[in-house]
């Protein structure tokens, strides 16, 4: 018969033990506290985009013309298209409401941005995107509406 062996007491102390307690500490973390901030960060991002956008449309429309550039879409159609997924993807994901539909428009926004307008700010993208996939992959969370629909209606139904 094997016997399995106790981790050393001497593993649990000293500077070792230290720093295995120091790096388990984010684990601690709760997850849903990680989707919220990724949920607000983006919402921010894509809100002051569109704010932006709308403080001065006809320059919206000029640089969506001129240097965005976009193919096979007229600027006409792109900059309040664009201007309407920022604004209401912002909305969905701060809420936490229809957040993975919300996270999938700004990932379409991202994408454009990557592939036509801004290639070369390929590292702030990525960043983006990750958030954007930790929402659209993992959900919400627990605080968001999400969350409380799906509890909502989960117990009404029983």
């Amino acid at each position: 018969m094997t016997a399995i062996s106790e981790p050393s007491s001497t593993s649990q102390t000293g500077l070792f033990g230290f720093y295995r307690r120091v790096i388990k500490l984010p684990e601690h973390i709760p997850f849903s506290l990680v989707q919220l901030a990724a949920r607000v960060a983006m919402a921010h991002v894509f809100w002051q985009s569109a704010q932006s956008k709308l403080a001065s449309w006809p320059v919206t429309l000029q640089l969506f013309a001129s240097e965005y550039n976009l193919p096979f879409i007229d600027p006409s159609i792109a900059a309040p298209l664009a201007t309407t997924a920022e604004i209401t993807g912002s909305v969905l994901l701060f809420f936490g409401a229809f957040s993975r539909l919300g996270a999938l428009m700004l990932l379409g926004v991202v994408s454009v941005i990557q592939i036509f307008v801004y290639p070369e700010n390929w590292a702030e993208h990525l960043l983006w995107a990750s958030l954007l996939l930790l929402v659209l992959v993992r959900g919400a969370g627990v605080f968001s509406l999400d969350y409380v629909a799906e509890r909502t209606l989960s117990t009404s139904g029983k």
